[in-house]
């Protein structure tokens, strides 16, 4: 019993060390967000705020429009949420169940096309928009969510219905049900933990993208927060104060959202790989 506790505690430790090593810089910040720039500055410094300075939010959001860029940001993240969600699912239930030739060999590509780098496909993408005159605006960031859903949401969501017997399947074809109907009313329910986790891997890959939107989006007015807190400077030196405060508030829709979804994130990932 004794040689199995000494290297669970190791372990626990090591994993605890790392916990705290990726949690400190989200702690600094927030706690930078309530000091003022003196106090952030002050050496050595301060692991908790003296004076905790809770006017820093009211006064970040007279110079930092936060409504108005999170009013653009979900206008590009709502929509392409729902085509990865809808697009993948398609995808992965034709890979994991419908018989058609060459199926092997797309699968094969879709999976090698996640070890492309995007930036290869940023200017013929950027071309094809420009040809169309769409290159500026919500479009060239919206419609690609409907065309295929992405690699690796395609290889996650297929991995996890391998999991799920196709008795089912056959049962409901019995009754006459077609593929989107035992996708939809069978299938669908089941996967509920690898949808919520390709839900979260798009919320954050939209929600911090910058990239993107600096391409296609020229006007302040249709700005997202990550071009936001971009551009985010003070005239005269850097506001650190503000910054903090911008960013905290920037980052609180995603932290909750993969905490309400954490149970079922970390079911849909370990279960996706369980049968190839």
């Amino acid at each position: 019993m004794k040689r199995h506790t000494r290297p669970n505690i190791v372990i626990t430790v090591i994993i605890s060390l790392l916990a705290l090593a990726c949690i400190f810089p989200f702690f600094w910040m927030v706690r930078s967000s309530f000091m003022s720039n003196i106090a952030i500055n002050r050496y050595p410094p301060e692991l908790l705020p003296s004076v905790w300075h809770f006017e820093n939010y009211p006064q970040t959001l007279r110079t930092f429009p936060f409504g108005r860029y999170l009013l653009n940001t979900l206008t590009i993240t709502i929509p392409s949420i729902v085509g990865v969600l809808l697009t993948s699912t398609l995808a992965a239930y034709a890979f994991a169940r419908l018989n058609f030739k060459g199926r092997r060999f797309w699968f094969t590509m879709v999976v090698l096309s996640m070890l492309m780098p995007g930036s290869v496909t940023i200017i013929p993408i950027f071309i094809g928009w420009t040809f169309l005159g769409l290159s500026n605006g919500y479009v060239p960031l919206i419609v690609p969510a409907f065309l295929g859903g992405g690699g690796f949401n395609i290889f996650l969501g297929r991995q996890f219905l391998m999991t799920i017997p196709r008795d089912l399947d056959e049962a409901a074809y019995i009754d006459g049900a077609g593929h989107l109907r035992i996708l939809f009313r069978v299938l669908l329910p089941l996967i509920k933990p690898v949808l919520i986790s390709i839900f979260l891997f798009t919320f954050i890959l939209y929600w911090n993208d910058l990239l993107g939107p600096l391409i296609y989006i020229s006007r302040n007015a249709q700005n997202t927060i990550s071009q936001g807190l971009a551009n985010f400077r003070a005239g005269f030196g850097t506001d650190y104060r503000a910054i903090m405060a911008a960013c905290t508030m920037s980052i609180a829709p995603a932290v909750i959202l993969y905490f309400i979804g954490q149970k079922y994130f970390i079911e849909g990932i370990v279960l996706s790989g369980l049968k190839a």
